[in-house]
């Protein structure tokens, strides 16, 4: 039976699945926050600790994932940690106290962490240059659709069974993709991995789960207080040393010398800000629908919804017809000017406005960021060796990770210092400018971003995109960069 099934599609399904999973999981459990405060009567500041938790240990573990999977094989350890995250979501299920659910999603972020940069790894490894566009068309379906999917499924699971369902639901999804990696993968050592960088794993670890800590209690507990302040300092600190340390290394546990090749650093500038704008869209348009409009977690979860259709429909017509016919530099200006457009209109959205002109902006939302993710991927490891894609896809999903709780926290503080609530009439009232804020905010980061994408050369992605393979295409460009 498993000679039925090619790698490409065993590794396609089970890094699809544990992504869909770990990344459902974030915006699944923010659904159950409040719930699980009134269940274990704790404050809204310490149940925050419940998703903070996941974050930082998420981070502090992505930058060994890569070395793990180059010296364990890809399979043994995106399996790992697959069960490690399958079995603490169980264990958060059965938590009888906040203490014991927090301790509970550390240990899920310790195998989320290892997920995401093995698993892409193991695809782009599997895929080769001229099909890397179908393998991130693939990757685009947990990366987008499984965050607006969250919303939906939590609301249903908290208002019909209970908060515990949250993490219930990845048992399930996690046995499944378990057995079939079991059963489907084969195993791949790379030759030379190279001594495990204990400095460079603690470093970046540490500097990135400081920095983590403090970009997402920043909106929380104010940027003035020393707490925050501290953690992010003292991640940018930690950070700054690493740097120091990995390019002196000859085997780095994050190598730096990989933003030295032109394709990789213009592809990283794009996804780190877009990954601001978009994730942060979709957190700020959840408080717009309950706190701004009064839906239910349920009903903005529904009207979140569309931007999935847009995602699914999107990464099809960005991987079968505009990749090949425009090259990575005009289809990702294109997709981060449609996606700065559909944010900024949110924000002539007023009290009265019809719930359905957002539900379109969603739609075009997502339509939109398919044709940034889906090109930016296929892009961005097309002058990367086989040797090296493990180290430069610790690096990207690293740096995505971080897009995401910085966009998160930026929009956040323009709510708060707006003000999501006036006074009119003597009476409060939800103040949907500081809603408008944070949409322009997000709308101006995101055509930041086209800058980095007008400075890829479409002639070092020529492997990946169909229609120039040939005699005038010949294969990438050699870049010092991407030697192992």
């Amino acid at each position: 039976m498993t000679a039925r099934i090619s790698q490409k599609a065993a590794v396609a399904v089970v890094f699809v699945a544990a992504m869909f999973m770990s990344i459902m999981d974030t915006t699944i459990v923010n659904v159950a926050l409040p719930t699980i405060g009134r269940d274990f009567a704790v404050s809204a500041t310490a149940i925050d600790g419940i998703s903070i938790a996941f974050l930082v240990s998420l981070a502090v573990f992505i930058p060994a994932s890569g070395w793990l999977g180059d010296r364990l094989g890809g399979k043994r350890v995106l399996l790992t940690a697959i069960v490690v995250f399958t079995v603490a979501s169980a264990l958060c299920g059965l938590a009888s106290s906040l203490g014991e659910l927090v301790a509970f999603r550390i240990v899920q972020g310790v195998g989320g962490g290892m997920l995401a940069p093995v698993g892409m790894a193991m695809l782009f490894r599997a895929f080769p240059p001229e099909e890397r566009i179908r393998a991130s068309a693939i990757l685009t379906v947990p990366t987008t659709l499984a965050p607006a999917l969250g919303p939906v499924i939590g609301g249903l699971l908290v208002t019909d069974l209970s908060w515990r369902w949250v993490f219930y639901v990845n048992v399930p999804i996690g046995i499944a993709a378990f057995a079939f990696g079991v059963i489907f993968l084969r195993e791949s050592v790379q030759a030379r991995p190279g001594r495990f960088d204990l400095a460079g794993f603690l470093l970046s670890g540490l500097g990135l789960g400081l920095l983590m800590y403090g970009v997402s209690e920043g909106p929380n507990l104010g940027w003035h207080q020393p707490q925050v302040l501290a953690t992010i300092a003292g991640g940018v600190v930690l950070l700054a040393a690493m740097v120091v340390v990995e390019l002196r290394s000859d085997a780095p546990m994050v190598d730096l010398r990989l933003l030295g090749n032109h394709l990789f650093r213009s592809c990283n500038g794009v996804i780190v800000l877009a990954s601001i704008a978009f994730l942060g869209t979709l957190y700020a348009i959840s408080l717009y629908y309950q706190d701004g409009r009064g839906l239910s977690a349920l009903g903005s979860g529904l009207s979140t919804f569309p931007e999935a259709l847009g995602v699914m429909g999107g990464a099809q017509l960005a991987s079968r017809v505009l990749y090949p016919r425009l090259g990575p530099r005009r289809h990702i200006s294109i997709g981060l000017t449609g996606t700065a457009a559909s944010i900024g209109l949110l924000a002539l959205m007023g009290s009265q406005t019809s719930l359905w002109w957002a539900r379109l902006l969603m739609l075009t939302l997502g339509l939109s960021m398919a044709q940034v993710f889906v090109p930016v991927q296929a892009a961005a490891f097309a002058t990367i060796t086989p040797a090296a894609t493990g180290r430069a896809s610790t690096m990207f999903n690293a740096i995505r990770q971080l897009g995401g709780a910085i966009g998160v926290a930026v929009l956040t503080t323009a709510i708060v210092l707006v003000g999501p609530v006036h006074l009119v009439a003597g009476h409060p009232a939800a103040n949907l400018t500081a809603y408008r804020a944070a949409f322009l905010a997000a709308a101006a980061i995101c055509l930041c971003a086209v800058a980095f994408a007008l400075s890829i050369r479409d002639a070092d992605a020529a492997s990946t995109i169909p229609r120039r393979r040939g005699p005038q295409a010949a294969g990438p460009p050699s870049a010092p960069a991407t030697a192992a």
